[in-house]
Parts: C-alpha cells; structure tokens; sequence
C-alpha cells in the first residue's frame, strides 16, 4: 500500500476497504500527486467531497483489461488526455515525434496514444457499454466544438461525438465536477446532466434546447471556410462566465452538440481550499525505479499565484480554457504552501516560479469584470490599454517580499513570464527595480513574439514601440543597480500574416540589437486559438478579410532561417530569402548586410575546412615535380 496516495490497483481498494470506487479517472499522464497537474486536482477535490477514486494512469489501449484493473465505477469514468494535448505531447511543429515525454515515468516516448481521449474513450465503451464517461482537460475542452485539426489537416467533429463519450466538463473543471458528481450520485441518468454550467452535451431532441446561439451545420462549416471562421468567432466571444451565451452545433439535422455557458470563476476562498488539499506533492512511488516522472523538475518548487490571463494573445488557447478573468489565491494560502517546499529534504533555497500563465496579473483587468465579466469583442490591452485598465503591481510585489524574508529562502525567481506592455504601463518603476533586484537570474525572459507591427496585429500583441521602451527601461534600471542582466525574447516564424518582407524585418531588428537567438519556434496551429483559425481558413475570423499564410514547409523554413541569419547551416535558405524578397541590398560587406555573397562555386569545391586565410585544396598540399603549386596555378592549369 502506497500511504497517502490515490489507489491505482485492486490492492490498494482492498487496503483502504473500498469494494467498488465512485469515479475511475483514465490518464495519459503519469500519476502525479501535485496541484499542477489537472488530474491530481480533480480526483482531490471529489475526494475532498465523499467519493472514492482510483487512478488508471497511460493503460495500454491495446489491451482492452488494462482499462478494467479498477473494476466498473458506481457512477462513471473520468478522462483525460493529460496536462497537454496528446498530438502536441507527440509532435513537433513540422510533424516530427518527440524523442521525451516529460509527463511519463523516465520520459519514454510512446506511452500514450495519438489523440488519446478519443482512444480511452473507445477502450472504455469495448468493455463497460452504458457506465456514464465525462471527459476533460485541455485536450477535450479545446476540441468541444467542431474544430480544424493541424496533424490530419482537415476539420474535425466535436470530441463528444468522435470519442463517444457522455458529457464535456470544460475549462479547470472545479466547480462542473462537483455538480456532476453530485447529480450522478443523487440517481440522475447523465443523459439528463444537460443544465450545469462549464460542461457540453449532445441530444438528438432540439427542443430541450433553450435560450441558445444556434451555430452553422457540420454539413456547411467542413465544406465552406468562411462559414467556419465566422462560427468560431462566434464561440470566441462567449467565453465569458457572465457574458456568455449557450450554444449549440447540429450535424446534419439529427444530433446537436450543446455547450452550456463557462463555470463562473473561482472565489479567492475556494482557490486556497483547492491548494490547501492533502496532495504528496510529488509522482507515485512506484515510477521511482523508472527514474521518476520528469515534468515535477519544473514545478516542484513554483508556486501558482492566479489563474486566467487577459492578455488576448491569438495564438493562446487560454481564452478558452482558463478564461479572461483573473483568480488568484491569497498570500497566506502561498506563504503556507512556500513553507511546505522549505521543509522538502531536496530544497535548496530557491522558489522555482511565483505565477500563473501570466505572473504579473494579481487581480481582474478591472472592477466591471467581476460582475459583468470580459468585453466580449474588446481586449484589455490590445491594440492599446482600455481606459478601464487598473494596473497596479502592489499585491504582488507584497507577496513576493513576503517570500523573500522566509527563512531558508536564498532566492524567489519569476520563470512564468512577465507582460511587458503591463509593466510599462505602470507608472510606478518599484516592481521593474525589485524585479531586476530580486527575481532575475541573469537572464529574464520575455514574450514579443515578432517585431513587425503588420504581424504584431495579427498575434494580438502590443506594438513593437512599446517592446522598445520596456527594453530601454530594462536596461536602465540595471545600470542603475550595477547589474549585468540581459533580456531573452521569444520569437515565433510563420504566424499568419507574416510574409518573407515580415521576416526580414525581424532578422533587421536583430542585426541592430546584436542578438541572435538559440531557439525559434514556428507558429503551431493548435486547437480553438484565433490564430489557428486564421491559419485554417486565410481569414482574420474578427474581421472576415483575408490574412496571408505561410503553409509551404519551404517558406517556412525560409522565414525561421531568417531569425537565425548568422548560422552558416541556413546560408542558403536566407540567401534564397532575401533574393526572393528582392533584399540582395542585404547580401554584401556593408555593416547592414545579414550575409556576405557566395563564393564562386570552384573556390567552394576547392578549399577545405580549415584556418580563415588557409588556401591549400585539401589537407595534403599539391606537389608536382618535387614542388608546391599554389591554389591558384592549379586553377590556372585547369582553365
């Protein structure tokens, strides 16, 4: 027996006098017993609530048993994919599968299936027919409705029907679970869970259906792109708990997809009861002779402050998810748990991470939102500020002093990213300087995305001028302090509306800095972001006009060449750029030129790789008649 643990065999049932569970959550994760991971959370709180629960973690969905080791639940499955989408878990941008799954003991590769929820799913319906399935996590809320699917490049169902699986709990989950648990438990048949807020549902009866949006057919939006892009618009700006509408999807007249409007957002009350549950903090023990599960290295000293983010970035899928409106827990509910990390045998003084998918938001973007929630088609900071901003830094810059004076705590970093454009709009320089001070080890990294205003609209993020000035008052403020502290930006290739002339731009941008990047990441159309909507269709779904995308492999691998000019292995792929692009201003030796012209090609087939200056052919020098000949009369004997 496995003491504190969740049981994940009949054993531990009969250790812990359990005959037959409430709830079987399926995984495709590792069984990680910590608050960053969805399935920990969940299974806690129904814990936390009265109902027994096992865990069924990466069963071999080849083998129709391992879905029955636990035994048939009293009231249902649970399912998730993970803490990230399965495809995304197995594949590279360029479709190439990873080597590592951090999320799986020793990080071996292989121990999920593609599109993992939907296979789960079927696994469970083999064997158990009727018993109720509710799926969740990202990769089922994000696929919820009909959605464009990036690895088999076509548009796909909602997951509710492919997966066959009975109700959607979408979003974090909290609050629907619950409301689900209670009901199946109260005698309901789930076919009738049909009125909790955060979930979705399908029927084949239209008139239970009330008060709703009705989206286009499955029929019009697989066949007309436009239709699509306006459809998904429509599901984008009801994201709001407050704001947002029901809505459903009929395919072909005879089935409907119904999603209820989001879960309202977590109190701060219910937030701190939420982390205050008796997680082990740490993957099961039985992993231990794997080598344990790699993904708790990176969270196992942070700490998660808020949830949600207001930030509208195109390209992020949280809008989605967690939603617009902040949530954070309290001070003491992190002080306490910050304690708990301080006693770990394998602490060593530093606090990882103190944030959440934007750590500098510590409160709503303002005060209408806690009652009326988000604008539905307005961002708080895109293109410019709203004049209802309230940007204040001052609560979390308390708590992160509260951090700093625990005792044992050497260092408190901020890893899970800085909104610049927020920092700057804050008049009050305090958070900049303790943030350089205090929280920066070295390097801070920071999220522009690209510096092209063009393409700067088209993610969602705040002009390049703005970038401009949060890097001056970085650099300010650190000569200020006497530190040596530099920035590192993220930067992303290929994001539609980015052409060659885009592309060249940023490599310009820099050239002038004086920085050239390790890592690029290309533009990864995930499921439900705008972004991925524009990619699918060619369209801006906000406006309807068209959007230029990069999709030929070629050009994109052009574009990321362009960020990382000075690597002699993309030679080629900017040269061919910028003649594409009509740049070869910047092919020369001018201090402005990204690349200097080729050599002729019989000088590249000549010379081998050695000393700058060295003109031998090859290592042995030529001799001919007890004498050397240089470079240049074998080449003129050639001629």
């Amino acid at each position: 027996m496995y003491e504190g643990y969740l049981p994940i065999s009949r054993q531990d049932m009969t250790d812990r006098g359990i005959e037959q569970l409430d709830f079987v959550y399926v995984c495709g994760d590792a069984y990680v017993d910590h608050p960053s991971f969805g399935h920990a959370i969940i299974t806690r709180l129904l814990e936390a609530h009265g109902y027994s629960v096992g865990i069924i973690s990466q069963p071999d969905w080849k083998d129709d048993a391992s879905i029955s080791i636990l035994g048939e639940p009293r009231l249902g499955f649970m399912v998730s994919a993970g803490n990230m989408d399965s495809m995304v878990n197995h594949y590279s941008v360029s479709k190439k599968r990873r080597e590592k799954d951090s999320f799986t003991p020793g990080g071996v590769m292989g121990k999920r299936p593609d599109y993992a929820t939907v296979v789960y799913c079927n696994l469970i319906r083999h064997t158990y027919k009727h018993t109720p399935i509710i799926i969740g996590g990202i990769e089922a809320s994000l696929r919820r409705l009909a959605h464009y699917d990036y690895w088999s490049n076509k548009l796909k169902r909602s997951i509710l029907l492919d997966s066959g699986a009975d109700l959607i709990s979408y979003g974090m989950g909290e609050r629907s679970i619950i409301e689900i648990a209670d009901a199946l438990n109260a005698g309901m048949n789930v076919k009738d869970i049909t009125f909790i807020d955060g979930t979705v549902f399908k029927t084949k009866d239209r008139d239970i259906i009330y008060d709703a949006i009705e989206l286009p057919d499955w029929d019009e939006i697989k066949t007309d792109k436009t239709v699509y892009a306006k459809s998904f618009y429509t599901q984008y700006c009801n994201t709001d708990p407050f704001s947002g509408k029901r809505l459903f999807e009929p395919y072909g007249g005879t089935t409907y997809v119904v999603q209820n409007p989001p879960a309202k957002p977590l109190s701060q009350t219910e937030m701190d009861a939420i982390y205050a549950l008796p997680y082990m903090r740490n993957y099961h023990p039985s992993y231990e002779k794997d080598g344990g599960v790699p993904a708790i290295r990176e969270i196992k000293f942070s700490l998660v402050s808020n949830r949600g983010c207001y930030g509208g970035c195109n390209f992020c899928a949280l809008t989605f998810h967690q939603g617009r409106i902040i949530q954070t827990r309290s001070h003491e509910s992190i002080i306490e748990e910050a304690k708990q990390l301080i006693e770990e045998p394998d602490f060593k003084g530093y606090i990882h991470d103190v944030g959440g998918p934007t750590a500098n938001f510590r409160a709503p973007a303002c005060k209408k939102q806690l009652t009326k929630g988000a604008c539905p088609t307005r961002q708080c900071l895109f293109p410019t500020p709203c004049k209802n901003l309230e940007v204040d830094h001052s609560d979390y810059l308390k708590l992160l002093r509260e951090l700093r004076a625990l005792p044992k705590v050497k260092k408190v970093f901020i890893r899970s990213g800085i909104r610049f454009d927020y920092l700057m709009y804050d008049k009050d320089r305090t958070f900049l300087r303790e943030l350089c001070e205090y929280h920066v080890s070295g390097q801070l990294k920071v999220a522009p995305e690209h510096i092209s205003n063009a393409v700067l609209e088209k993610l969602g993020k705040p002009s390049v001028e703005v970038y401009n000035q949060f890097v001056k008052a970085y650099k300010d403020m650190n000569k200020k302090l006497n530190k040596e502290q530099y920035l590192v930006p993220y930067l992303m290739s290929s994001h539609p509306g980015s052409t060659l002339k885009e592309a060249i731009e940023l490599a310009e941008f820099l050239r002038d800095l004086g920085y050239m990047p390790e890592q690029v990441q290309d533009f990864y159309p995930t499921p439900s972001t705008i972004s991925t909507c524009m990619y699918y269709t060619g369209l801006d779904p906000r406006t309807m006009k068209p959007v230029y995308v990069a999709i030929n492999p070629h050009e994109k691998a052009m574009q990321r060449a362009l960020i990382q000019y000075r690597n002699p292995k993309n030679y080629d792929l900017v040269h061919e750029a910028l003649v594409k692009a009509g740049r070869t201003d910047l092919i020369g030796f001018d201090k402005k030129c990204l690349i200097r012209p080729r050599r002729p090609k019989h000088e590249e087939t000549s010379y081998h790789k050695g000393k700058p200056g060295d003109r031998t052919k090859n290592p042995k020098e030529v001799k001919s008649r007890g004498k050397k000949k240089t470079i240049r009369n074998v080449h003129k004997k050639k001629r």
